[in-house]
């Protein structure tokens, strides 16, 4: 059963549906127990990397969170990160100082410098690797972009006002700062790939 992390905000609904779609089963949930045993994570997000990281705390999700992802790491159960479920995967972030993210990767979170803030809308998405993504446009809406220190962990990047890191991919973690249950059929197909691998 595919689990989908409900940390009481976030686009959770909207990404079950286009599991539904896809006739495929999930839960969402916010229980540590269902996530040790899910076959694969979903960690969507809207809202602020703080709240999002303080609430994974209070319901004691940071641990079972990591776990996962550390399997991941080693070619594991596959994990799926959209919006600042990206963004939580990185040490910390502009918009909450003092606050810790899950620090699976070395980087922060930074704000965009330049352009109207926040991004909503249609933008593309260019392969920087080989990989389950394909140059496509799809929906973003953020006013931040992760830098990592590792360049080999990046899977696309799209251009605004300058480049950005769009998503991510290593062994079998894959996060995107788009949204691609809002992305129309280039989204759904971008979720099939990641459920064929």
């Amino acid at each position: 059963m595919i689990a989908i992390v409900d940390y009481g905000a976030g686009n959770l609904k909207s990404v079950q549906h286009a599991l539904e779609f896809l006739k495929v089963e999930s839960v969402i949930t916010g229980s540590p127990d269902a996530i040790q045993k899910a076959s694969r994570l979903i960690l969507p997000g809207d809202g602020s990397f703080g709240f999002m990281m303080e609430t994974l705390k209070k319901k004691k999700l940071i641990e079972p969170i990591k776990a996962f992802l550390m399997e991941s790491l080693r070619g594991g159960r596959p994990f799926l990160g959209i919006c600042l479920g990206l963004q939580g995967l990185f040490q910390e972030s502009e918009e909450s100082p003092g606050i810790k993210g899950l620090s699976i990767f070395k980087g922060s979170v930074k704000k965009f410098r330049d352009g109207k803030v926040p991004q909503i809308g249609w933008n593309r998405i260019v392969p920087k690797k080989k990989g389950i993504f394909k140059e496509e446009y799809m929906y973003f809406v953020n006013s931040y972009a992760v830098a990592p220190k590792d360049p080999s962990i990046v899977a696309t990047e799209t251009d605004y006002f300058g480049n950005f890191v769009s998503s991510v991919q290593l062994k079998n973690i894959t996060a995107m700062q788009f949204h691609p249950e809002k992305s129309g059929k280039g989204g759904i197909d971008l979720l099939k790939r990641w459920l064929a691998c």
